[in-house]
C-alpha cells in the first residue's frame, strides 16, 4: 500500500512481508526499511537496550516525534531480518507528522515503509505520481482520506543512528538533532 506522510510518500507492508517493497523498488538489501508507527509506544518492543538508553531514546522521541527524524537503534527479536537483510542488529523506527499516516497506523500496527520511488530515482511528491509508477499498489487518494492536501515538506527525514554513546547522522533532512 501507499500513503501520504509528512516527507514524501510511503510504500508500506506488514513487516513480515518487506521483500515485497525490495521487488517492487528493485532496492538493495543493502539499503533497510523503516519500521513507521502511530505512537512510540507502538515502536518500542521493536528495538532493544539498556534503561539509560531506553530513557534517551525516548526523551528524542518526545522533542521530536511525530515528526521527521528516524532514528537507527537496536532491533529487537520482534524485527523481522528481511526489513535490514544487510544488518538485521539494527532498525530504523519513525513517527510521522501526518493524520493520516497515524490514522493508518492505528488500524494496521508498525508498518516497514520506505519512499515511494525506484531505487536511485527521486521521491514521487504526489500520490497520483505514485499511482502512475506503481499501478498495482493499493494508492490512497486525498480524496479518499481527507478534504484538505496533506502537508508535506518533501525531503525524506533526516536519519540518526544510536552509537552506544551518542548519534551519527546517516542522511540530513529537515530535523537538525544535536549529535554526540
Amino acid at each position: 500500500m501507499s500513503f501520504p506522510t509528512d516527507t514524501v510518500p510511503a510504500l508500506a507492508v506488514q513487516p513480515d512481508k518487506s521483500e515485497l517493497i525490495f521487488t517492487a523498488k528493485q532496492r538493495s538489501p543493502k539499503k533497510p526499511l523503516i519500521l513507521m508507527g502511530a505512537s512510540p509506544e507502538s515502536l518500542w518492543p521493536f528495538v532493544s537496550g539498556t534503561a539509560q538508553e531506553l530513557e534517551t531514546w525516548q526523551q528524542v522521541a518526545q522533542q521530536y516525534w511525530p515528526g521527521a527524524l528516524t532514528l537507527v537503534l537496536p532491533a529487537s527479536a520482534h524485527i523481522p531480518a528481511t526489513m535490514n537483510p544487510t544488518d538485521p542488529s539494527t532498525i530504523g523506527i519513525r513517527v510521522p507528522k501526518s493524520q493520516i499516516a497515524i490514522t493508518i497506523l492505528s488500524q494496521t500496527g508498525p508498518l516497514a515503509t520506505t519512499s515511494a520511488n525506484y531505487s536511485g530515482e527521486p521521491s514521487l511528491q504526489t500520490m497520483a505520481e505514485v499511482e502512475k509508477v506503481f499501478p498495482y499498489v493499493l494508492t490512497l487518494q486525498p480524496s479518499e482520506v481527507a478534504p484538505v492536501k496533506p502537508i508535506t515538506i518533501g525531503i525524506p527525514s533526516t536519519v540518526a543512528q544510536w552509537t552506544g554513546n551518542g548519534w551519527k547522522i546517516l542522511r540530513q533532512g529537515s530535523v537538525q538533532l544535536l549529535t554526540g
